[in-house]
Protein backbone atom coordinates (compact mmCIF):
# COMPACT_ATOMS: atom_id res chain seq x y z
CA UNK A 1 0.00 0.00 0.00
CA UNK A 2 1.14 3.61 -0.36
CA UNK A 3 -0.72 6.61 1.02
CA UNK A 4 -3.60 4.33 1.73
CA UNK A 5 -3.94 2.79 -1.94
CA UNK A 6 -3.79 -1.19 -2.34
CA UNK A 7 -0.47 -2.08 -4.78
CA UNK A 8 -0.26 -5.26 -5.50
CA UNK A 9 3.67 -4.96 -5.53
CA UNK A 10 6.08 -5.89 -2.11
CA UNK A 11 7.34 -2.84 -0.49
CA UNK A 12 9.20 -2.80 2.83
CA UNK A 13 9.75 0.87 5.11
CA UNK A 14 13.07 2.69 4.41
CA UNK A 15 13.37 3.62 8.22
CA UNK A 16 12.66 0.25 9.88
CA UNK A 17 12.52 -3.34 8.44
CA UNK A 18 8.07 -3.47 8.16
CA UNK A 19 6.89 -4.60 5.04
CA UNK A 20 3.79 -5.76 3.37
CA UNK A 21 4.12 -9.69 3.61
CA UNK A 22 1.70 -10.91 6.16
CA UNK A 23 0.59 -6.57 6.79
CA UNK A 24 -3.34 -5.66 5.36
CA UNK A 25 -2.20 -2.28 8.15
CA UNK A 26 1.11 -1.12 6.46
CA UNK A 27 0.80 1.90 4.38
CA UNK A 28 3.88 4.37 3.33
CA UNK A 29 4.33 8.05 3.03
CA UNK A 30 5.52 9.70 -0.54
CA UNK A 31 9.13 9.27 0.93
CA UNK A 32 8.59 5.15 1.40
CA UNK A 33 7.98 5.11 5.37
CA UNK A 34 6.09 3.10 7.07
CA UNK A 35 3.22 4.10 9.88
CA UNK A 36 3.88 2.48 11.99
CA UNK A 37 7.50 4.61 12.39
CA UNK A 38 5.21 7.84 13.48
CA UNK A 39 3.21 5.28 15.68
CA UNK A 40 6.03 5.00 17.51
CA UNK A 41 7.32 7.90 17.54
CA UNK A 42 3.87 8.68 18.91
CA UNK A 43 3.72 6.53 22.00
CA UNK A 44 7.30 6.98 22.94
CA UNK A 45 6.52 10.50 23.58
CA UNK A 46 3.64 9.34 25.58
CA UNK A 47 4.59 6.47 27.49
CA UNK A 48 8.49 6.83 27.75
CA UNK A 49 10.15 9.55 30.41
CA UNK A 50 13.26 10.66 30.04
CA UNK A 51 15.53 12.51 31.56
CA UNK A 52 14.73 14.56 34.74
CA UNK A 53 10.90 13.46 34.35
CA UNK A 54 12.12 9.87 34.07
CA UNK A 55 13.75 9.73 37.44
CA UNK A 56 11.87 11.25 39.33
CA UNK A 57 8.98 9.22 37.88
CA UNK A 58 11.19 6.48 38.60
CA UNK A 59 12.00 7.86 42.13
CA UNK A 60 8.00 8.66 42.66
CA UNK A 61 6.94 4.41 42.21
CA UNK A 62 9.77 3.21 43.97
CA UNK A 63 9.05 5.12 47.32
CA UNK A 64 5.10 4.75 47.06
CA UNK A 65 5.69 0.89 46.35
CA UNK A 66 8.05 0.79 49.36
CA UNK A 67 5.37 2.46 51.51
CA UNK A 68 2.57 0.60 49.86
CA UNK A 69 4.45 -2.53 51.43
CA UNK A 70 5.01 -1.15 55.03
CA UNK A 71 4.25 -3.52 57.75
CA UNK A 72 3.65 -6.19 54.68
CA UNK A 73 6.51 -9.20 54.06
CA UNK A 74 6.34 -8.35 50.52
CA UNK A 75 5.80 -4.51 48.92
CA UNK A 76 5.20 -6.05 45.19
CA UNK A 77 4.48 -9.18 42.79
CA UNK A 78 6.92 -9.75 39.68
CA UNK A 79 6.42 -12.18 37.31
CA UNK A 80 9.07 -13.74 36.23
CA UNK A 81 9.74 -16.16 33.11
CA UNK A 82 13.74 -16.38 32.80
CA UNK A 83 13.87 -13.55 29.91
CA UNK A 84 15.87 -10.45 29.45
CA UNK A 85 12.77 -7.77 30.80
CA UNK A 86 11.28 -9.58 33.78
CA UNK A 87 14.90 -10.62 35.09
CA UNK A 88 16.55 -7.17 34.07
CA UNK A 89 13.68 -6.04 36.60
CA UNK A 90 14.37 -8.73 39.06
CA UNK A 91 18.03 -6.84 39.17
CA UNK A 92 16.49 -3.57 39.64
CA UNK A 93 14.46 -4.57 42.62
CA UNK A 94 17.98 -6.25 43.99
CA UNK A 95 19.48 -2.49 43.32
CA UNK A 96 16.73 -0.29 45.06
CA UNK A 97 15.98 -2.80 47.71
CA UNK A 98 12.39 -3.51 46.82
CA UNK A 99 10.97 -7.07 48.80
CA UNK A 100 8.84 -8.69 45.93
CA UNK A 101 7.35 -12.21 45.63
CA UNK A 102 8.66 -13.40 42.47
CA UNK A 103 6.28 -15.31 40.79
CA UNK A 104 6.84 -17.96 37.62
CA UNK A 105 3.93 -19.27 35.73
CA UNK A 106 4.60 -23.03 34.74
CA UNK A 107 2.44 -23.62 32.17
CA UNK A 108 4.36 -27.17 31.19
CA UNK A 109 6.27 -25.54 27.95
CA UNK A 110 9.71 -24.12 29.92
CA UNK A 111 12.72 -24.58 27.72
CA UNK A 112 15.65 -25.42 30.19
CA UNK A 113 17.70 -22.06 29.60
CA UNK A 114 14.63 -20.37 31.23
CA UNK A 115 14.77 -22.77 34.34
CA UNK A 116 18.28 -22.24 34.81
CA UNK A 117 17.99 -18.64 34.63
CA UNK A 118 15.03 -18.45 36.75
CA UNK A 119 17.41 -20.11 39.22
CA UNK A 120 20.41 -17.62 38.67
CA UNK A 121 17.90 -15.38 39.47
CA UNK A 122 16.76 -16.43 42.68
CA UNK A 123 20.43 -17.05 43.98
CA UNK A 124 21.64 -13.09 43.19
CA UNK A 125 18.94 -11.87 44.91
CA UNK A 126 17.97 -14.05 47.65
CA UNK A 127 13.71 -12.88 47.13
CA UNK A 128 11.01 -15.88 47.55
CA UNK A 129 9.81 -17.34 44.42
CA UNK A 130 6.16 -18.87 44.27
CA UNK A 131 5.52 -20.73 41.11
CA UNK A 132 2.00 -21.20 40.41
CA UNK A 133 1.61 -24.76 38.19
CA UNK A 134 -1.50 -24.50 35.62
CA UNK A 135 -3.62 -27.70 35.47
CA UNK A 136 -1.77 -29.21 32.57
CA UNK A 137 -4.80 -31.44 31.58
CA UNK A 138 -7.18 -28.20 30.90
CA UNK A 139 -4.45 -26.43 30.01
CA UNK A 140 -3.78 -28.18 27.17
CA UNK A 141 -7.00 -28.35 25.86
CA UNK A 142 -7.16 -24.81 25.72
CA UNK A 143 -4.06 -24.80 23.53
CA UNK A 144 -6.11 -27.23 21.32
CA UNK A 145 -9.20 -25.17 21.44
CA UNK A 146 -7.21 -22.21 19.86
CA UNK A 147 -5.45 -24.02 17.24
CA UNK A 148 -8.86 -25.54 16.36
CA UNK A 149 -10.06 -21.95 16.10
CA UNK A 150 -7.21 -20.86 14.11
CA UNK A 151 -7.23 -17.74 15.22
CA UNK A 152 -3.65 -15.88 15.22
CA UNK A 153 -2.68 -15.42 18.65
CA UNK A 154 -2.64 -18.59 20.01
CA UNK A 155 -0.06 -16.72 22.60
CA UNK A 156 -3.46 -15.48 24.43
CA UNK A 157 -3.86 -18.39 27.16
CA UNK A 158 -0.58 -18.37 28.61
CA UNK A 159 -1.12 -14.38 28.33
CA UNK A 160 -4.25 -14.02 29.90
CA UNK A 161 -3.73 -16.18 32.57
CA UNK A 162 -0.47 -15.08 34.19
CA UNK A 163 -1.85 -12.00 34.68
CA UNK A 164 -4.96 -14.02 36.14
CA UNK A 165 -2.57 -15.90 38.47
CA UNK A 166 -0.68 -12.21 39.61
CA UNK A 167 -3.66 -10.76 40.54
CA UNK A 168 -4.90 -13.46 42.08
CA UNK A 169 -1.74 -14.16 44.62
CA UNK A 170 -1.43 -10.54 45.04
CA UNK A 171 -4.82 -10.29 46.36
CA UNK A 172 -4.32 -13.84 48.43
CA UNK A 173 -0.54 -11.89 49.60
CA UNK A 174 -2.57 -8.43 50.50
CA UNK A 175 0.28 -6.76 47.42
CA UNK A 176 -0.89 -3.53 45.95
CA UNK A 177 1.48 -3.52 43.17
CA UNK A 178 2.07 -5.44 40.09
CA UNK A 179 5.52 -4.57 37.64
CA UNK A 180 5.58 -5.07 34.51
CA UNK A 181 8.20 -5.80 32.25
CA UNK A 182 6.40 -4.26 29.25
CA UNK A 183 8.10 -1.54 27.90
CA UNK A 184 7.52 0.83 24.43
CA UNK A 185 11.26 0.71 23.36
CA UNK A 186 11.53 -2.81 22.46
CA UNK A 187 8.04 -3.72 22.29
CA UNK A 188 6.59 -1.18 20.83
CA UNK A 189 5.53 -2.19 17.14
CA UNK A 190 2.82 -4.54 16.61
CA UNK A 191 0.64 -4.53 13.78
CA UNK A 192 -2.99 -4.69 14.60
CA UNK A 193 -3.43 -8.39 12.78
CA UNK A 194 -0.75 -9.84 14.49
CA UNK A 195 -2.16 -10.72 17.65
CA UNK A 196 -5.00 -10.28 19.61
CA UNK A 197 -4.30 -7.39 21.73
CA UNK A 198 -7.46 -7.68 24.50
CA UNK A 199 -5.55 -9.82 26.26
CA UNK A 200 -7.79 -9.75 29.09
CA UNK A 201 -10.85 -10.52 27.47
CA UNK A 202 -11.89 -13.33 29.21
CA UNK A 203 -14.96 -14.16 27.59
CA UNK A 204 -12.84 -14.49 24.06
CA UNK A 205 -11.08 -17.35 25.67
CA UNK A 206 -13.94 -18.79 27.35
CA UNK A 207 -15.63 -18.58 24.15
CA UNK A 208 -12.90 -20.32 22.04
CA UNK A 209 -12.40 -22.84 24.72
CA UNK A 210 -16.47 -23.84 24.83
CA UNK A 211 -16.49 -24.05 21.20
CA UNK A 212 -13.67 -26.88 21.10
CA UNK A 213 -14.77 -28.54 24.07
CA UNK A 214 -18.60 -27.84 25.19
CA UNK A 215 -16.99 -27.60 28.55
CA UNK A 216 -16.11 -24.36 30.76
CA UNK A 217 -12.92 -24.16 32.29
CA UNK A 218 -12.95 -24.11 36.00
CA UNK A 219 -9.11 -24.71 36.94
CA UNK A 220 -7.50 -21.97 35.28
CA UNK A 221 -6.87 -18.47 36.75
CA UNK A 222 -9.02 -16.51 33.73
CA UNK A 223 -8.92 -12.78 33.77
CA UNK A 224 -11.74 -11.14 32.39
CA UNK A 225 -13.71 -7.56 32.71
CA UNK A 226 -15.41 -8.57 36.51
CA UNK A 227 -11.48 -9.86 37.75
CA UNK A 228 -10.21 -6.36 36.44
CA UNK A 229 -13.04 -4.32 37.80
CA UNK A 230 -12.64 -6.06 41.22
CA UNK A 231 -8.77 -5.55 41.22
CA UNK A 232 -8.63 -1.87 40.15
CA UNK A 233 -11.83 -0.69 42.66
CA UNK A 234 -12.28 -3.68 45.35
CA UNK A 235 -8.74 -4.68 45.99
CA UNK A 236 -7.10 -1.90 45.02
CA UNK A 237 -4.07 -3.64 42.94
CA UNK A 238 -1.89 -1.06 40.49
CA UNK A 239 0.38 -2.01 37.65
CA UNK A 240 3.67 -0.17 37.58
CA UNK A 241 5.91 -0.46 34.54
CA UNK A 242 9.39 0.71 35.98
CA UNK A 243 11.05 0.51 32.41
CA UNK A 244 9.20 3.16 30.80
CA UNK A 245 10.73 5.77 33.53
CA UNK A 246 14.66 4.58 32.57
CA UNK A 247 16.83 4.56 29.57
CA UNK A 248 16.55 0.83 29.20
CA UNK A 249 18.45 -0.47 26.50
CA UNK A 250 18.47 -3.93 25.99
CA UNK A 251 21.72 -5.12 24.65
CA UNK A 252 23.40 -3.21 27.79
CA UNK A 253 20.73 -5.12 29.87
CA UNK A 254 21.42 -8.38 28.87
CA UNK A 255 25.17 -7.87 29.00
CA UNK A 256 24.26 -6.35 32.93
CA UNK A 257 22.21 -9.81 33.70
CA UNK A 258 25.09 -12.01 31.87
CA UNK A 259 27.83 -9.81 34.40
CA UNK A 260 25.91 -9.86 37.72
CA UNK A 261 24.00 -13.20 37.48
CA UNK A 262 25.60 -15.67 34.44
CA UNK A 263 22.44 -15.13 32.76
CA UNK A 264 22.24 -17.27 29.40
CA UNK A 265 20.73 -15.64 26.48
CA UNK A 266 17.94 -17.98 24.69
CA UNK A 267 18.23 -16.41 21.12
CA UNK A 268 15.07 -14.57 20.22
CA UNK A 269 12.49 -12.57 22.37
CA UNK A 270 10.25 -14.61 24.30
CA UNK A 271 12.24 -17.82 23.67
CA UNK A 272 12.63 -19.08 26.53
CA UNK A 273 9.10 -20.90 26.37
CA UNK A 274 9.06 -23.95 24.31
CA UNK A 275 6.15 -23.52 23.00
CA UNK A 276 6.65 -19.61 21.96
CA UNK A 277 9.41 -20.31 20.07
CA UNK A 278 7.30 -22.62 18.02
CA UNK A 279 4.57 -20.42 17.33
CA UNK A 280 7.08 -17.28 16.65
CA UNK A 281 9.21 -19.05 14.96
CA UNK A 282 7.31 -21.86 12.55
CA UNK A 283 3.48 -21.58 13.24
CA UNK A 284 3.58 -18.07 12.69
CA UNK A 285 5.75 -17.36 9.14
CA UNK A 286 4.13 -20.87 8.17
CA UNK A 287 0.58 -20.44 8.56
CA UNK A 288 -0.15 -16.75 8.46
CA UNK A 289 3.55 -15.36 6.66
CA UNK A 290 4.31 -13.24 9.68
CA UNK A 291 7.47 -12.90 11.31
CA UNK A 292 7.26 -10.87 14.64
CA UNK A 293 11.06 -10.32 14.37
CA UNK A 294 10.14 -7.61 12.00
CA UNK A 295 8.09 -5.58 14.44
CA UNK A 296 10.58 -6.34 17.50
CA UNK A 297 13.60 -5.13 15.14
CA UNK A 298 11.31 -2.58 13.86
CA UNK A 299 11.12 -1.62 17.63
CA UNK A 300 14.74 -1.12 18.32
CA UNK A 301 15.46 0.44 15.27
CA UNK A 302 12.73 3.24 16.02
CA UNK A 303 14.11 3.29 19.65
CA UNK A 304 17.65 3.96 18.84
CA UNK A 305 18.96 0.52 19.81
CA UNK A 306 19.72 -1.19 16.68
CA UNK A 307 21.00 -0.40 12.98
CA UNK A 308 18.68 -1.14 9.79
CA UNK A 309 21.61 -2.59 8.31
CA UNK A 310 22.26 -4.75 11.49
CA UNK A 311 17.84 -5.76 11.48
CA UNK A 312 17.86 -7.08 7.86
CA UNK A 313 21.06 -9.32 8.41
CA UNK A 314 19.13 -10.66 11.41
CA UNK A 315 16.21 -11.32 9.41
CA UNK A 316 18.22 -13.09 6.43
CA UNK A 317 18.54 -15.74 8.62
CA UNK A 318 15.77 -18.58 9.87
CA UNK A 319 14.12 -17.88 12.91
CA UNK A 320 15.73 -20.46 14.56
CA UNK A 321 17.82 -23.42 13.65
CA UNK A 322 16.04 -25.39 11.33
CA UNK A 323 17.31 -29.13 12.91
CA UNK A 324 15.28 -27.51 16.61
CA UNK A 325 12.29 -26.18 14.45
CA UNK A 326 11.78 -29.89 13.95
CA UNK A 327 12.33 -31.27 16.87
CA UNK A 328 9.96 -29.02 18.27
CA UNK A 329 7.29 -29.62 16.32
CA UNK A 330 7.37 -33.25 17.10
CA UNK A 331 7.09 -31.99 20.85
CA UNK A 332 4.42 -29.51 20.50
CA UNK A 333 2.03 -32.22 18.38
CA UNK A 334 2.83 -35.28 20.91
CA UNK A 335 2.17 -33.00 24.15
CA UNK A 336 -0.71 -31.53 22.58
CA UNK A 337 -2.18 -34.87 21.89
CA UNK A 338 -1.99 -34.23 17.93
CA UNK A 339 -0.13 -35.98 15.27
CA UNK A 340 1.77 -34.32 12.84
CA UNK A 341 -0.44 -34.75 10.15
CA UNK A 342 -3.25 -33.58 12.27
CA UNK A 343 -0.98 -30.69 13.20
CA UNK A 344 -0.40 -29.84 9.76
CA UNK A 345 -3.95 -29.63 8.48
CA UNK A 346 -5.31 -27.55 11.57
CA UNK A 347 -2.29 -25.22 10.83
CA UNK A 348 -3.12 -24.68 6.76
CA UNK A 349 -6.59 -24.07 8.02
CA UNK A 350 -8.24 -20.17 6.79
CA UNK A 351 -7.08 -17.70 9.67
CA UNK A 352 -10.33 -17.02 11.44
CA UNK A 353 -10.58 -13.43 13.60
CA UNK A 354 -10.99 -13.92 17.34
CA UNK A 355 -13.93 -11.43 17.10
CA UNK A 356 -15.78 -14.09 15.66
CA UNK A 357 -16.06 -15.37 18.82
CA UNK A 358 -17.71 -13.74 21.94
CA UNK A 359 -15.85 -10.81 23.44
CA UNK A 360 -16.11 -8.29 26.57
CA UNK A 361 -16.73 -5.36 24.29
CA UNK A 362 -20.61 -4.95 25.10
CA UNK A 363 -19.53 -4.69 28.66
CA UNK A 364 -16.52 -2.10 28.20
CA UNK A 365 -18.84 -0.45 25.66
CA UNK A 366 -21.97 0.05 28.83
CA UNK A 367 -18.76 0.59 31.66
CA UNK A 368 -17.38 3.69 29.07
CA UNK A 369 -20.87 4.85 29.19
CA UNK A 370 -21.73 5.04 32.35
CA UNK A 371 -17.88 6.59 33.26
CA UNK A 372 -19.04 9.07 30.70
CA UNK A 373 -22.40 9.42 32.62
CA UNK A 374 -20.91 9.70 35.96
CA UNK A 375 -18.12 12.18 35.50
CA UNK A 376 -20.47 15.28 35.34
CA UNK A 377 -22.37 14.33 38.24
CA UNK A 378 -19.24 13.50 40.16
CA UNK A 379 -18.16 17.09 39.30
CA UNK A 380 -21.18 18.76 40.41
CA UNK A 381 -21.02 16.57 43.46
CA UNK A 382 -16.91 17.30 44.18
CA UNK A 383 -18.12 21.21 43.90
CA UNK A 384 -20.74 20.76 46.11
CA UNK A 385 -18.38 19.40 48.71
CA UNK A 386 -15.99 22.39 47.96
CA UNK A 387 -18.83 24.51 48.51
CA UNK A 388 -19.96 23.39 51.79
CA UNK A 389 -16.29 22.95 53.25
CA UNK A 390 -15.88 26.41 52.62
CA UNK A 391 -18.87 27.46 54.31
CA UNK A 392 -18.64 25.82 57.49
CA UNK A 393 -15.35 27.08 57.99
CA UNK A 394 -14.95 29.55 61.13
CA UNK A 395 -14.57 33.36 59.68
CA UNK A 396 -12.22 35.78 61.38
CA UNK A 397 -12.98 39.35 62.03
CA UNK A 398 -10.12 42.13 60.58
Amino acid sequence: MQNGVSENRYQQCVNCVMDTIGDKDIVFDAAGVCNYCGEYSKLEAASVLKGAAGAKAFSDNIERIRQGGIGRKYDCILGISGGADSSYLAYICKRENLRPLLVHFDNGWNSESSVKNIQKIIQYTGFDLYTFVTDWEEFKELQRAYIRASVIDIEVPTDNLIIGALHRIAKQQNIRYILSGWNTVTEGIMPPSWNYRKKSDGRNLRSIYDSSSGRNLRKLPVHGFWNIIKSNYVHKIDTVALLECIPYNLKEAIEVLKKEMKWENYGGKHYESVFTRFYQGYILPHKCKVDKRKAHLSTLICSGQISRDEALKQLQEAPYDEELQARDKTYVAKKLGFTEPELDALLQQPLRSHSSFATDDDLWNLYFRLIGTARPVLRILKSVNNRTQQSSKPKFAG
